[in-house]
């Protein structure tokens, strides 16, 4: 998968997480009610379809194909759709099921679980990668995720604790870090783009 392809995957990866999350951020604190927020999943649905063709595009075009790329961007679409099929599934059951505490506990893994498998399907394309510079782009595109992590954590933590703002759940962490991931893939293509111009 050429560089321009891979860039363009995970910046739609990375906004199908964002979206989704938001979505049900806002269906979960009762902004929208459900009928809207199913219709609002579309656009996530979009951007995963979008990070779809750009893999089939690339695979057709070049028959020397980054086989870590493909890899990477079959697997990361795999677990995010598995994320928000589990979130969207455990928040559902716990809200209107009333679960006991033994399937709750079952409940809060199924978003969990494939957290890890991104993680996993990430550190593997990192190990596998023989171009260097897309290795390099895909640790800097991380490092921006978790920068925002860790930023807009801290911000809202403080802001929390002296009881400014309402608390917010923790599973937030993964949809800021693709935000911010895909948002570190556009910074890094831009700055590719305009060094080219120059």
């Amino acid at each position: 998968m050429s560089g321009l392809a891979q860039n363009r995957s995970g910046l739609y990866g990375g906004l199908m997480l964002a979206t989704a999350a938001i979505i049900l951020g806002l269906r979960s604190s009762g902004a929208i009610n459900a009928t809207t927020a199913y219709i609002l999943a579309i656009v996530p649905v979009g951007f995963m379809l979008a990070v779809l063709r750009q893999a089939t595009r690339a695979s057709n075009k070049d028959a020397h194909t980054n086989r870590a790329a493909l890899r990477y961007t079959k697997g990361i679409i795999a677990s995010s759709l598995a994320y928000m099929l589990g979130l969207g599934i455990a928040i559902w059951v716990w809200r209107n099921l009333d679960p006991s505490t033994g399937l709750t506990w079952l409940l809060a893994m199924l978003p969990v679980i494939p957290i890890f498998a991104m993680l996993f399907v990430m550190g593997r394309y990192i190990v596998e990668e023989q171009d260097e510079y897309l290795r390099h782009r895909a640790v800097m595109a991380s490092l921006v995720g978790l920068g925002a992590v860790l930023a807009i954590g801290s911000f809202w933590g403080f802001l929390e604790t002296f009881e400014l703002v309402p608390h917010v759940p923790g599973w937030w962490a993964v949809p800021i870090w693709a935000m911010g991931m895909g948002l570190g893939q556009a910074w890094l293509t831009m700055r590719d783009r305009s060094g080219d111009d120059a």
